[in-house]
């Protein structure tokens, strides 16, 4: 990882930081608290020798250093510790005196600081003073040499070094221990260092796929869009109404685009979105792609071929207790079970859940109907199963021109993708490409420059009449079926209701449609014939005009 590599993650999960620094400053606090006061008393000791000149001068210099060093491993020995033990008022042993006697000497000096510390600061002055005078009359009597005779009151034994105190011993009247400012100053420095590096470790233990450059390069395929992750899209999955100048219904636009073009030489007409796992947004991916094709004015027929947990149905309202199945196990013909649903979509529901999806979608009869819905319709978007779970995606795209695969930003795996990708290799499957959906935190300035911002508000620009005027027919087509499917004529007063299923205008399939052999779909429901509903503004015909093709395809 580069620089920027560190820095994106911690930008990333920024919240790291101040979570890591309140609990860091919470337990300094803690501690600050919890913690007695402690006092210092200090003694300073000046070390010389006795000299007749300069010569003596400075040898006794040296052997002032020298021994200043050893005299601070002295200071704080047991003997010692035990001749101010015994002291009246002190009430500690040898053994807690020297914990509390601290030395060091001054560098380049023959100065020796001796420290007591203790909660009492009346104990901590009285140790002080014994120590001082204790340590003053030690010294004297180690370097007292024992070959220079008896001492007589006339003539005392010199020492060769001799110890005074010049400083001390002082007691400070401010806690040494603890120091409220410096310890919540290092529970704040301690904090962002450890929240920045849990955040950089996480990104270095994250195996999600985040960006489209680690998906073509994993999957080996092109991204063909990156669908922005919308707020708004838990209640409105659609991209209509207002949602068609989002962000994300231009994103699904791209898709459209790409998906046209994705091979020149092999035009897609049936096509397959699935995603390696649930909850990574297949369905909605499909309804809105389905959505856009008819927006640029392809007869459009979306499958909702999850016969595990279909969604297509709750998404747009309609009927979806007969659907797929019933055609699967020839109990109703195609224009008995297809629902148009604005000029130019049409959909296929799933029908009811029967205990054998995987053989109704491998049966014969499946096929056949891919092939009939291939002549009459430009375009067949079908919702599928995940990858992994089951292996009816798998199946399906055997019959179809290729596979979609979605993928849910920094949510799926590397290993969840390339599990996915293996199930589409083993049965010889083409993948199109992926569609990065619900990317976090993604921008879409392109489009703030049309006059929106990612919610599909105005931004109180002002587009040129130039640039209005050169707008795509494609965007015309969108504003048109937003009005027609926002607002459709009323349904007559009177009269027998309309049929809301129709089948598309193309030819009827001549003949009742085949059996599906062994396959079996288990007890339908007692309603399983077609169900109406009275004519609708969801349901009736809208105001669009009708495609100038004409005739099936």
């Amino acid at each position: 990882m580069e620089l920027r590599d560190y820095l994106r993650a911690i930008r990333k999960r920024w919240w790291l930081l101040p979570a890591a620094v309140a609990l860091a400053v919470s337990v300094a606090a803690v501690i600050t608290l919890r913690t007695p006061p402690q006092y210092a008393t200090t003694t300073t000791f000046f070390i010389g020798t006795p000299n007749r000149g300069v010569t003596d001068a400075y040898q006794g210099s040296l052997l002032s250093q020298q021994r200043v060093k050893s005299y601070g491993t002295l200071i704080t020995g047991d003997r010692l510790a035990a001749v101010v033990a015994k002291q009246p008022g002190v009430g500690l042993s040898p053994d807690q005196v020297q914990q509390r006697i601290t030395a060091q000497p001054v560098p380049e000096t023959v100065l020796l600081q001796a420290t007591v510390t203790d909660g009492s600061k009346q104990r901590s002055k009285l140790i002080a003073d014994v120590l001082a005078a204790q340590f003053t009359k030690m010294v004297e009597s180690l370097e007292t040499p024992a070959t220079a005779g008896t001492p007589t009151p006339a003539a005392p034994l010199a020492s060769t070094v001799k110890v005074e105190v010049i400083a001390g011993p002082k007691l400070d009247e401010t806690p040494v221990s603890p120091r409220p400012a410096r310890n919540l100053g290092l529970a704040v420095l301690l904090g962002l260092l450890v929240g920045a590096a849990i955040a950089v470790l996480r990104e270095l233990l994250d195996n999600t796929v985040k960006s489209a450059e680690a998906l073509q390069e994993l999957a080996g395929a092109p991204v063909l869009a990156m669908i922005p992750n919308d707020p708004e899209a838990a209640k409105a999955p659609l991209v209509t109404g207002s949602a068609q100048r989002s962000a994300r219904a231009e994103a699904l636009r791209k898709l459209r685009t790409n998906l046209q073009f994705v091979d020149v030489d092999r035009p897609v007409r049936v096509m397959v979105v699935t995603s390696a796992l649930p909850s990574e947004g297949k369905s909605s991916t499909s309804a809105n792609l389905a959505i856009v094709f008819a927006e640029a004015g392809q007869r459009v027929l979306l499958i909702d071929a999850d016969l595990r947990r279909p969604k297509v149905a709750e998404y747009f309202g309609i009927e979806g207790a007969v659907g797929l199945t019933n055609l699967l196990a020839g109990q109703a013909q195609p224009e008995d079970v297809i629902q148009r649903w604005s000029q130019g979509l049409w959909i296929l529901p799933s029908g009811f859940l029967p205990p054998n999806p995987s053989e109704l979608l491998a049966s014969q009869h499946m096929a056949d109907l891919l092939g009939t819905f291939r002549e009459r319709f430009d375009v067949v978007v079908i919702d599928s199963p995940p990858l992994l779970p089951v292996t009816d995606a798998a199946i399906l795209t055997t019959v179809a021109d290729g596979a979609v695969l979605v993928v849910r930003a920094a949510k799926t795996s590397t290993a969840q993708v390339t599990g996915a990708l293996q199930a589409l290799e083993t049965v010889n499957a083409r993948l199109l490409g992926c569609a990065l959906n619900l990317v976090p935190g993604m921008k879409s300035e392109n489009y703030y420059y049309y006059g929106q911002d990612e919610g599909g508000r105005s931004n109180g620009k002002r587009v040129p009449a130039a640039l209005t005027a050169s707008a795509s027919p494609a965007r015309a087509t969108s504003a048109q079926h937003a009005r027609s499917v926002s607002a459709p004529p009323a349904p007559p007063a009177s009269g027998p209701p309309a049929r809301p299923i129709s089948a598309p205008p193309a030819a009827p399939v001549s003949g009742a449609a085949p059996r599906v052999g062994r396959a079996s779909v288990g007890a339908p429901p007692s309603n399983m014939g077609p169900r109406t509903k009275e004519q609708s503004p969801a349901y009736g015909e809208t105001t669009v005009p009708t495609p100038t093709r004409s005739g099936p395809r």
